[in-house]
């Protein structure tokens, strides 16, 4: 088996991780480049392959599996850079994207609705009307189709989304505008609603279909692009792109339906975490543990949830806030960002207050610390001056941090809160992870789990600065930090697999279920994945498996749970009722209540297609020759507990296995740094990764010191 290749490319850094062939995992981190993405990758990369003794040409044409994900489509939504959108809707449904799902988030105030994500003067009604039930109650007039095609070209629209009001129950509408599209307009890209996103409530397909629409000319260039590149450096084995469900999909797939690559970094994570908590955190029995996946990276903190062993999805994901912002609408991995990382922003507001993000000082400048010209103090900044982040170690040495920088750009701040340095420092990371801690309550609590009863799984390139204070405050008592930690969702893209779902639109309710209506739609889903895995028949995969779910709720309830399918169909009272049992114990997990005995409304019926990849083994790496488990240094460090205070600092790579190392102490990798405040305890896996036992009981919580400072 040749080389394998992961590359997570994030506001900041680009972590790239190999897969050599013994199983043993290489990682290397370059900054992030934004002209040319492969820069970035392309540093990276040649840093991993002068340690194997290679070219980069050499690794690339050794490899047989590159897997890349990206914050492209992401950030091209936030900066406003997407391509200028047509929105075509039904005659009387105009504002359908200005509207949203109504409603108010200020109760005591009235709040002017943010704009739309394509203008009004870019939004052109179709004549037309399928009802509820499939029967065109208006025919299409295709005069209007024709006039709208000719408008948004007029207008410099590069792209066209096409929300039909009923298209879920009868599409020929929708069909027959993109067959005209495609005469009139050849060159212009398109995406139709019922194909994308094939659910009843018209803002959320809406929303989803021109979001979509907008990316991909933008993502076309953008892939095209890196993949000229890499096969221009010798990339010979298959590429995918990773995908916001937590798979990987080829170029081409991700081009069709570009929505499916918005947060797919972030959303490997929860992958990595399922590989490395199914090895070192088995519960009772054997059985998976559940766990917090923290991810902790230059720019954002993310947040997801693993339970029983399987990845949490959401079809809420917001791009803004929620309910004023836009949202995608499609199943994606449930993953929370706050701008709460390594090179998010201390400042102080106009009251007094002391904030931390969401601003970040990216990769270019970076940090005051990074001598790129940054001159805000940050949090990177913060770590080096408490003592935590070695300045000459930092990146394995790659990139020298300057304090005298850090602390010019912390003396304004400190100087505003009356503080000395480190406890101004100290102040920015506490608020840094109570805004952390804040973001993980609300993705626990709004599924019904208690933060108390699970393990953290922690990564990042900053993850280990403060994940035990965030434990700490969250009551959780192991923290799980793979010695991979500072490619995380890197190494998650290592170990996922090619996953793509397949809906159909099709109500019925469990009380007098219509057997034949519900197997014709679960044929036709399970046939769009059927052509999907045919698809893949030129790419290495190990094995192929089916999955089938349904979007279900109780009678008249507004949102629905996703549920197993006990088999392909649904042909006997048998499997209806294990439909309920299913929807009861899972309303009854988020919820802690359930209706037993209450009838479903079941709206979406979907199959799932997985084929699976070659993976590299869970295998721990090599122990260091010289390896004995003593400090390499003494620093001092800066803990609120104990002010400032000698520190013993230990080189992750010459721990032996089993080594216990007790706070305070500083474990330094070559990505990330391992900050062990007093109280914690830090064990050696047998995997060579670390299992932190935070001892909750001999530290006082966060909660108990104050998470705003005023200026005096």
């Amino acid at each position: 088996m040749g080389y394998r290749i992961s590359v997570d490319t994030g506001g900041t850094f680009t972590d790239v991780v190999v897969s050599d062939d013994d199983g043993e995992l290489h990682i290397a981190k370059a900054l992030t480049t934004y002209e040319r993405a492969f820069d970035g990758v392309a540093a990276a990369l040649a840093e991993v392959a002068g340690t194997l003794g290679l070219e980069l040409r050499e690794l690339l044409a050794s490899t047989d599996g590159f897997t890349y994900g990206t914050t492209r489509s992401t950030n091209a939504i936030v900066e406003q850079k997407t391509a200028r959108t047509a929105f075509f809707t039904t005659e009387g449904f105009p504002d359908i994207l200005l509207m949203r799902e109504g409603g108010k988030l200020d109760p005591f105030r009235q709040l002017p609705y943010p704009p739309p994500y394509v203008p009004r003067q870019h939004t052109w009604e179709i004549r037309e009307r399928m009802d509820a039930e499939g029967t065109a109650f208006l025919p299409l007039e295709e005069a209007s189709v024709v006039e709208a095609i000719a408008a948004a070209g007029a207008a410099g629209c590069a792209a066209i989304g096409v929300c039909l009001l009923w298209a879920t129950a009868n599409p020929a509408h929708e069909l027959r505008v993109g067959e005209l599209i495609a005469e009139h307009a050849p060159a212009m890209p398109f995406t139709l609603s019922h194909q994308l996103n094939p659910i009843v409530r018209e803002y959320r397909r809406a929303s989803s279909t021109v979001i979509d629409a907008s990316l991909k000319p933008v993502m076309q260039t953008f892939l095209e692009e890196l993949e000229r590149d890499l096969r221009a450096a010798g990339l010979a084995g298959d590429l995918f792109i990773s995908t916001s469900f937590g798979g990987a999909w080829r170029p081409a797939e991700v081009v069709a339906r570009p929505i499916y690559s918005v947060g797919s970094g972030p959303s490997m994570a929860p992958v990595a975490a399922v590989t490395y908590g199914g090895v070192e955190l088995a519960g009772e029995g054997g059985a998976p543990v559940d766990m917090l996946v923290c991810d902790t990276g230059g720019t954002t903190f993310d947040v997801g949830l693993v339970s029983g062993g399987e990845v949490h999805y959401t079809s809420e994901t917001w791009l803004g806030g929620r309910w004023t912002g836009h949202i995608t609408g499609t199943r994606a991995v449930d993953v929370k960002s706050i701008g709460a990382g390594g090179g998010s922003i201390a400042w102080i507001d106009a009251g007094g207050l002391v904030h931390v993000g969401p601003q970040s000082a990216g990769a270019d400048p970076g940090p005051a610390c990074y001598g790129r010209g940054g001159t805000q103090p940050t949090i990177t900044d913060a770590a080096l001056l408490l003592g935590y982040l070695d300045g000459a170690n930092f990146l394995g040495g790659r990139l020298a941090l300057d304090r005298d920088a850090a602390e010019r750009a912390f003396a304004p701040f400190a100087q505003r809160l009356g503080m000395s340095l480190e406890a101004a420092a100290d102040a920015a990371l506490t608020i840094a992870s109570e805004n952390i801690v804040g973001a993980i309550r609300e993705i626990t609590i709004s599924q019904g789990i208690d933060p108390r009863e699970v393990a953290i799984v922690a990564g990042g390139g900053a993850s280990g600065l403060n994940i035990v204070k965030i434990a700490r405050e969250l009551g959780v008592g192991r923290v799980l930090l793979p010695s991979t930690a500072g490619a995380l969702s890197a190494c998650g893209a290592l170990y996922s697999d090619v996953i793509a779902e397949f809906s159909v639109s099709r109500y019925a309710e469990t009380r007098a279920l219509d057997l034949e209506e519900v197997d014709g739609a679960l044929a036709d889903a399970e046939a769009q994945a059927d052509a999907f895995l045919a698809d893949l028949s030129g790419v290495r995969t190990v094995a192929e498996r089916k999955e089938f779910f349904v979007d279900a709720r109780y009678r008249q309830q507004v949102w629905e749970l996703t549920v197993p399918l006990p088999a392909a169909r649904v042909r006997t009272a048998q499997d209806v009722a294990a439909i309920e049992d299913a929807f009861h114990a899972a309303h009854r997990r988020i919820f802690a209540v359930d209706e037993p005995g209450q009838y479903l409304e079941c709206l979406v019926w979907k199959a799932r297609a997985t084929a699976e990849l070659a993976k590299p083994s869970v295998a721990g790496r090599p122990i260091a020759a010289d390896a004995g488990g003593a400090p390499v240094a003494t620093a001092p460090a800066y803990f609120r507990e104990t002010g400032a205070l000698d520190v013993p600092r230990f080189d992750g790579a010459r721990l032996p296995r089993g080594a216990v190392l007790d706070g305070p102490a500083v474990i330094r990798e070559p990505t990330t740094t391992i900050v062990l405040p007093p109280g914690a305890r830090a064990t050696v896996t047998e995997s060579g990764n670390y299992m932190i036992t935070t001892s909750v009981e001999a530290a006082p919580p966060l909660g108990a010191q104050t998470s705003e400072v005023t200026v005096p």
